[in-house]
Formats: C-alpha cells, sequence, structure tokens
C-alpha cells in the first residue's frame, strides 16, 4: 500500500509558475515509477508526466512538453512537477500516482487526493 499526498497547488496568473509536491509514505516508493495527471471539470483525466523509478527518464504530454518538469527525490519519497509558462488550459486538479510510467490513468495503481491549481488569464 502506498499513500500519496500532494500540495502546492493554488491560483495563479497565466505565464507564472507552481511547483506540486507529492509526497509518498507506505511501501517501497524508490522502486516506483511516478507520474501526474489532470483533470478538467467535464473531461477525462489526462496523462502530464512520468518519471521512471531512478529519475533517469521522463515522458511528457505534447501539451506540457518545455514548460513542465517531473523530478523525483526519493531519499525524501516526494515527486515534484515544476509548472512554468502557465496557461489557462492547465486549470485542472492536478493527481499523483504511483505504479505507472504509462500515459493511461487506468494503469496507476495508487492514487493521491489531488490539488487544484487555477490560472487566470
Amino acid at each position: 500500500q502506498v499513500q500519496l499526498v500532494e500540495s502546492g497547488g493554488g491560483l495563479v496568473q497565466a505565464g507564472g509558475s507552481l511547483r506540486l509536491s507529492c509526497a509518498a509514505s507506505g511501501r517501497t516508493f524508490s522502486d516506483s515509477p511516478m507520474a501526474w495527471f489532470r483533470q478538467a471539470p467535464g473531461k477525462e483525466r489526462e496523462f502530464v508526466a512520468a518519471i521512471s523509478w531512478s529519475g533517469s527518464f521522463t515522458h511528457y504530454a505534447d501539451s506540457v512538453k518545455g514548460r513542465f518538469t517531473i523530478s523525483r527525490d526519493n531519499a525524501e519519497a516526494t515527486v515534484f512537477l515544476q509548472m512554468n509558462s502557465l496557461k489557462s488550459e492547465d486549470t485542472a486538479v492536478y493527481y499523483c500516482a504511483a505504479g505507472t510510467f504509462s500515459t493511461s490513468y487506468k494503469t496507476a495503481k495508487y492514487w493521491g487526493q489531488g490539488t487544484q491549481v487555477t490560472v487566470s488569464s
């Protein structure tokens, strides 16, 4: 079992930045790939970014490539999502997921409760 707690969401103006954190506890974090997904009202949950267990490999949705950076600190059992040049279309609830490197949310094994990100234009 893995427990995930996200933080760092909030309200920001377009062009601004936010850094999301996801603290993990429970079974071994350091051997699990991790991912971020997001869900806007009325839309399906969509992939944002993923990182391998070692942090050596990452991949991103085309919509965030070049603006968002996923990273992890295995010693602190935390994964991060640095979001720069935010746009109004980035507004969503952001979820941390454990156990997947896939773009499909259906492959995730564990989920956090989500953190709201609102970008005002």
